[in-house]
């Protein structure tokens, strides 16, 4: 074998020895340089995926610094869902009329909502003249903002007991007074001691609050009875232009997106060619359209308002 010979099979063999040394050392290495497994668990034959349990906490609303405390729990919980599938498919559940009307069911709705989401997606972001504009307009909501102190009462009552008890109320002294008349007439109601910050009331009830004086109360008959609400405290929490802006863009954004999507729904009511029939042939074709608003959540539905502190 001649030289050349020589020193080529030499090359070939320091390279084959260098590759083995090379995978070893990865095989060696730190464990943060290999892919990371999907695979959460295995339950008999199926796979519960990260995936997963990052979607259940997700629509669990959980914050990313719990997420790693809380994934465990959710992982129990899928487990045990698991194995209700893998039972549920050995009976052929999903066959039964029952089952499969709800599948469609479910279907149905997560479809829509999802075309309905993608309609919203194309409402424009507000400008800062018009969040400026709606803090001016709003000042019970950001800059005069109040945490109301509540005393509530629901009351049990037929229709011919209201007026005896809002009478009773006008007569009452107080609304001490006045619980003592109810534990008498052995009245069914309670009474709670709460706190409430502008964001968590209808406009409605907002605008009744702040015309109320410490100590005055609101009479309302109600479907079951009767509700008093008593004003008994109130404290000065406004928020500046800047502590508002999140939760002022926040409520013009849901406004567009909820009208983005009922203008929608209301165009594909006139493109398309409906007809009730049988009991519902008396209906018009104009009826509102249920669930389809429900997709963009209100303007003044639960929103947080950054920078103002819990009551």
């Amino acid at each position: 074998m001649g030289a050349s010979t020589r020193t080529r099979s030499g090359l070939a063999a320091a390279l084959v020895a260098g590759l083995a040394v090379t995978l070893l050392l990865a095989a060696c290495g730190p464990k943060k340089n290999r892919p990371v497994s999907q695979t959460a668990a295995r339950v008999n034959k199926d796979v519960i995926t990260r995936q997963q349990i990052a979607y259940v906490l997700q629509q669990l609303n959980v914050k990313p610094e719990q997420a790693d405390a809380a994934a465990p729990q959710v992982l129990e919980r899928l487990i045990d869902q698991q194995l209700a599938l893998q039972r549920a498919d050995d009976l052929r559940l999903d066959r039964e009329p029952r089952v499969q009307q709800q599948l469609e069911a479910a279907r149905r709705e997560i479809i829509a909502r999802a075309y309905f989401d993608k309609v919203a997606e194309a409402a424009q972001r507000p400008t800062d003249d018009e969040i400026h504009r709606l803090y001016e307009d709003r000042p019970a909501l950001f800059k005069e903002r109040r945490v109301y102190s509540i005393q509530e009462i629901t009351i049990e009552a037929t229709p011919d007991q209201v007026a005896e008890l809002r009478e009773q109320l006008r007569r009452s002294a107080g609304l001490n007074e006045f619980i003592e008349f109810l534990r008498r007439g052995a009245y069914r109601f309670g009474a709670n001691l709460v706190l409430r910050t502008p964001e968590q009331l209808s406009p409605q009830s907002l605008n009744a609050l702040s015309r109320l004086q410490e100590g005055e109360q609101v009479f309302t008959p109600t479907p079951t009875g009767a509700s008093v609400v008593q004003l008994a405290g109130v404290r000065s929490q406004p928020l500046t232009e800047a502590q508002a802006r999140p939760a002022i863009e926040q409520m013009l954004l849901a406004e567009r997106r909820r009208r983005l999507v009922e203008e929608d729904a209301q165009a594909l009511r006139r493109s398309a060619r409906i007809e009730y029939q049988g009991a519902f042939a008396t209906l018009r074709a104009t009826a509102p359209v249920p669930g389809a608003s429900a997709a963009v959540p209100a303007a003044s539905e639960g929103l947080p308002v950054p920078g103002a502190s819990r009551p």
